[in-house]
C-alpha cells in the first residue's frame, strides 16, 4: 500500500516537473509562460497535465495490477511541447471537448501576449521623455544582448533598429540646432529610412521632427518586442522606472540656526 501511494505522488511530483519544463521548451521564442499575466493560466495547464498524468497511470495499475507501471503517465506532459500551444481557431463542427481543452492555452496564448505589451509599454514609456533618451535607450538595450546573441540574423536585426532609430533622433536634433537645409537633406540621404523624404516645406521642420521623433519610438517598441520574444525579459530599464519620478516631498527639518547661517541670540 505504501508502495502504491509513493508511485502516484511521484508520478504527480514528476508529471508537475516535466509539464513545466515542456510547456516553457513550446513557448521558447515568444515569451515565458509563467509571467505576472500568463502565470494562472501555466499554473492550471501544468496541473492539469499533471493530474492527467497521474490519472493515467493509475489505469495502467488497475489494468496491470504492476504498481511501477504508474509511472508511464509521465508520457503525457510531452503533449505540451509536441501539441500546437498557438491560439485556438475556430472550427465548425469541434467537439465542446476539444473546444474546452484548448481553451487554457488560448488564454495562456493571450496573458503571454499582455505581459510582452506591458513589458515594452513600461521601457518606452521610461524613454520618451526626450529624444535623445529614445536613441540612448536603443543603444543601452543593444549592447545589453549583443554579447549574448548566438543568431547572428537576429543580432544583424536588431543592429538594423538601432541604427535606425538613432539616426532618426540625429536627425530631430539637427533640426532643433536650426541646421543648414543642405546639411539636412544629406543626412537624410545617408540612411534608407530617412532617404525617401525629398521635399518638405521650411515651415514643416517641426512637423518632420515630430514624425521622426514618434517613428523611433514606434521602432523602439518593435525592437523591445523583439528582444523579448529573444528571452531576455529582466533587463533593467532605461533611464528610469517611470512610477520613480515623484515631485519630492517637502522636507519637514526645521534648520539648526548654524545651518541657516543665523546667529543665535545671545542672552
Amino acid at each position: 500500500m505504501l508502495s502504491w501511494i509513493v508511485d502516484v505522488v511521484g508520478t504527480f511530483a514528476l508529471s508537475l516537473v516535466f509539464a513545466a519544463w515542456f510547456l516553457r521548451l513550446r513557448c521558447r521564442g515568444i515569451g515565458p509562460p509563467f509571467g505576472p499575466r500568463a502565470r494562472p493560466w501555466a499554473v492550471v495547464i501544468v496541473a492539469g497535465t499533471a493530474i492527467v498524468s497521474t490519472g493515467l497511470g493509475l489505469v495502467l495499475v488497475a489494468a496491470s495490477h504492476h504498481v511501477h507501471v504508474a509511472y508511464a503517465g509521465l508520457v503525457v506532459p510531452g503533449g505540451l511541447w509536441l501539441a500546437n500551444v498557438s491560439a485556438p481557431q475556430y472550427r465548425p463542427g469541434a467537439s465542446p471537448v476539444s473546444a474546452w481543452l484548448r481553451r487554457p492555452l488560448g488564454r495562456l496564448y493571450d496573458a503571454m501576449g499582455e505581459d510582452l505589451q506591458a513589458w515594452c509599454d513600461t521601457r518606452r514609456d521610461a524613454a520618451a521623455g526626450t529624444p535623445q533618451w529614445i536613441s540612448d535607450a536603443a543603444k543601452y538595450y543593444y549592447a545589453q544582448v549583443e554579447g549574448r546573441l548566438k543568431d547572428r540574423e537576429a543580432q544583424a536585426e536588431l543592429g538594423r533598429w538601432r541604427e535606425s532609430i538613432v539616426h532618426k533622433i540625429n536627425i530631430v536634433r539637427l533640426i532643433s540646432l536650426d541646421t543648414t537645409p543642405a546639411r539636412l537633406k544629406a543626412s537624410l540621404q545617408m540612411h534608407s529610412s530617412t532617404r525617401h523624404i525629398r521635399k518638405y516645406a521650411d515651415g514643416d521642420l517641426q512637423r518632420l521632427a515630430r514624425r521622426l521623433e514618434t517613428e523611433a519610438l514606434n521602432e523602439l517598441h518593435l525592437f523591445l518586442a523583439y528582444v523579448y520574444r529573444l528571452g531576455y525579459h529582466k533587463l533593467l530599464i532605461y533611464p528610469f522606472r517611470p512610477s520613480a519620478q515623484r515631485a519630492p516631498r517637502p522636507s519637514t527639518h526645521e534648520p539648526s540656526a548654524h545651518e541657516s547661517g543665523r546667529q543665535p541670540d545671545v542672552k
